[in-house]
């Protein structure tokens, strides 16, 4: 993870914080990253996320395909990164810029995750989503 992006990530949680609630582990499963997929990702990045939906058409060129993300990132899945570009903080001036700020929309509760001696408060949704498409990948 590179440093700009955690700490887009840090100050992102830590504007919810204060909204952090305990949160049951099926809104944060692969299965309830599919159906968010289905809903709001697949119509341009394709039902398996393969980057040809239908709403792709219009953006001059196709989404990147989310099954080779772990590929593309020498065999590991790039957690972070795929955070940073579902969420869209810090992104606009990028080549992803048509992609929606989906964190704008808000991404479900804010839950607590602590990873080794870091603890980091993330949208549930978010955690659903990244886990849904560590699935899809190819590897």
């Amino acid at each position: 993870m590179n440093g700009k992006m955690n700490l887009g990530l840090v100050a992102l949680a830590g504007l919810f914080v204060a909204g952090c609630v305990v949160i049951p582990s099926n809104r944060t499963d692969a299965a309830h990253g599919q159906r968010l997929f289905t809903d709001k990702c697949a119509v341009c990045h394709g039902s398996r996320g393969e980057g040809a939906g239908v709403a792709s058409l219009g953006l001059g060129a196709p989404p990147p395909s989310l099954r080779t993300l772990s590929e593309r990132n020498g065999g590991t899945f790039p957690e972070a990164y795929v955070m940073a570009m579902i969420d869209g903080y810090d992104r606009r001036d990028q080549r992803h810029a048509a992609m929606p700020e989906f964190g704008a929309e808000g991404m479900g509760p804010i839950i607590r995750v602590e990873n080794g001696d870091s603890v980091q408060f993330i949208p549930s949704d978010l955690l659903a989503l990244t886990e849904y498409l560590r699935t899809l990948q190819n590897s």
